[in-house]
């Protein structure tokens, strides 16, 4: 067929990354710049973490070595086993900066094929090594990361080197592509063909398409396409018990989808290899318009009729007074809602002016009138400024940690009619749980990331100083207690940034008690021997 096309080209060589914190390391903050943040936040320490150097960590002996056929794919080198101990998770940043690398892993594989990842697999299971699937590494819910387990060894499995895109049907308008993937190289991949996969997560310059699959991630659109699930056509899983590879289809109602098995299983049941995504072609008309509230309330009211309109915004972010100011947005107690509409057909002129009417006849007032002039614009100032701190957040949560500043984030989702008490509550008891834990007073900001007809997705961000050296332990008691508050107000315990090992005392509260029994049957039957990512979701014998 003229319009389906076998690949055999790589894609781009993937970035640097940072051992010990998010992303780039040539975009840390340097020291002087950490020092001024702290300044803005009252108690902080007053010394910078100095970051360590790979050659003065103290790595645990390695315990296990792979069989000769094998030793290609493997290493040892302790740059490798430091950077793939951890997360970027804030608990795991401080660890690191603290010099604490007891859980790193005995070696790291690089698998460049299938049959790599089966060989693994094989020599892992007959061993007793547990198998820590790894796509790039940017989990903040402890996802990487083992902890307290009795294997006899442990294998971090590192999949960026799979990452091409294999396979083009251009009739369908889908991919095949290798779970290794990172988000530029793959759309790098497709630009050529004219099409994407439009999918792009905060994470998306360090994280992999495996990864997003094994997490359920949630991409930049707010509403429709909101997570990675709604792209996925097909899935290749490498399991002990073998290879399960779905039929790709464009929907079916035979049973339980193979696929849901599979995604947000978080390498607990088996290691995705490859995946069939829906893609789009590549969109031509774009505009954006900002547009500020002086009522919160009001605000809120005005997404929940944008989101039950069927209008479709591709960004439809909500800030509250104090995330508008923290991005530098706006000031003065307001909020700011920006918009944003996308089409590779049609102009969107008429539908913005649509989603901003709703807005102002909710009380809210347009900032510089909206920017369309269909294929080029790019969105007004507010838009971009908000981009701009969202984008750079990650490396001033790095450099706030250095000062021992506390900083966590968690995300979840509600219904409406719960989401005002729940804002309350979040303020009220993680605002106490803060005070309890460090003795002060803790910023407390939320945006809506995504939003759906029946409930916004709210992500709130907690800022407070910390004691030096009791980092963890304050971190570990606030995100209890936010776990405890989302609990108690029937909200998801994640929304995109999946359970791991941190959300499992949220999650194993929400989860109903014969799914998790459906599950753990699951493990035993894929993963006998019990070496895939142990103790995320759920512990295999109950």
């Amino acid at each position: 067929m003229a319009d389906r096309t076998s690949l055999s080209h790589g894609a781009d060589a993937a970035p640097a990354r940072s051992w010990w914190g998010w992303g780039d390391p040539g975009q840390a903050l340097p020291d002087a710049e950490c020092a001024e943040l702290a300044a803005l936040v009252p108690g902080a320490a007053g010394t910078v973490l100095p970051v360590p150097s790979i050659a003065s960590l103290e790595l645990p002996p390695v315990r296990v070595s792979a069989p000769r056929t094998l030793a290609h794919l493997v290493s040892g080198d302790p740059a490798d086993r430091a950077g793939h101990t951890y997360g970027k998770a804030f608990r795991d940043v401080v660890r690191a900066l603290h010099g604490d690398l007891a859980a790193a892993p005995d070696l790291v594989a690089f698998p460049r094929e299938e049959r790599d990842v089966v060989d693994l697999l094989d020599w892992a299971a007959a061993s007793d090594v547990a198998v820590i699937p790894y796509g790039a590494g940017s989990s903040v819910v402890g996802g990487v990361e083992y902890r307290a387990g009795t294997h006899s060894g442990v294998l971090s499995m590192d999949l960026s080197g799979m990452g091409r895109v294999l396979e083009i049907d251009r009739v369908s308008r889908s991919a095949r592509i290798q779970a290794g993937a990172l988000g530029p190289g793959l759309e790098a991949q497709l630009r050529p063909h004219g099409l994407t996969l439009r999918h792009f997560p905060q994470s998306f310059a360090f994280s992999t398409l495996g990864g997003w699959l094994a997490t359920r991630a949630g991409g930049h659109y707010a509403t429709l396409h909101t997570h990675i699930d709604d792209l996925t056509a097909a899935l290749r899983v490498v399991t002990p018990a073998g290879v399960s590879e779905s039929l790709r289809l464009p929907g079916s109602g035979a049973g339980p989808s193979p696929d849901r098995l599979f995604l947000g299983s978080e390498g607990t049941l088996g290691v995705i290899t490859e995946a069939w995504m829906r893609l789009q072609d590549r969109p031509v008309h774009k505009a954006s318009a900002s547009v500020v509230f002086d009522r919160f309330p009001a605000a809120v009211d005005a997404v929940r009729a944008i989101a039950q309109s069927g209008l479709h915004p591709a960004n439809c972010r909500l800030l509250d007074p104090g995330e508008a100011a923290l991005s530098g947005v706006a000031g003065g107690g307001r909020s700011v809602l920006v918009l944003g509409v996308e089409s590779a057909h049609h102009p969107v002129d008429g539908r913005l002016a649509e989603l901003v009417a709703l807005a102002r006849d909710h009380g809210g007032s347009p900032v510089g009138g909206p920017t369309a002039a269909g294929d080029s614009a790019v969105g007004d100032s507010a838009a971009e400024t908000w981009r701009s701190a969202f984008l750079r957040m990650p490396y001033i949560r790095d450099g706030l940690a250095r000062m021992s500043v506390i900083s966590e984030t968690f995300e979840t989702a509600c219904t409406w009619d719960r989401f005002p008490e729940l804002y309350e509550a979040v303020h009220r008891d993680v605002g106490a749980a803060v005070r309890a834990a460090t003795g002060a007073e803790a910023l407390i900001n939320c945006r809506f990331t995504h939003v759906y007809p029946d409930g916004p997705a709210p992500y709130f961000t907690v800022i407070a100083p910390g004691r030096r050296g009791s980092e963890v332990a304050m971190w570990d008691a606030i995100k209890a207690a936010a776990m405890r508050t989302l609990g108690e107000h029937r909200a998801t315990v994640t929304h995109h940034h999946a359970v791991g090992r941190d959300h499992r005392p949220g999650y194993d509260r929400q989860r109903p008690e014969p799914f998790a029994l459906a599950l753990r049957a699951a493990k035993q039957a894929l993963d006998p021997a019990g070496i895939l990512n142990p103790g995320v979701l759920f512990d295999a014998a109950g």
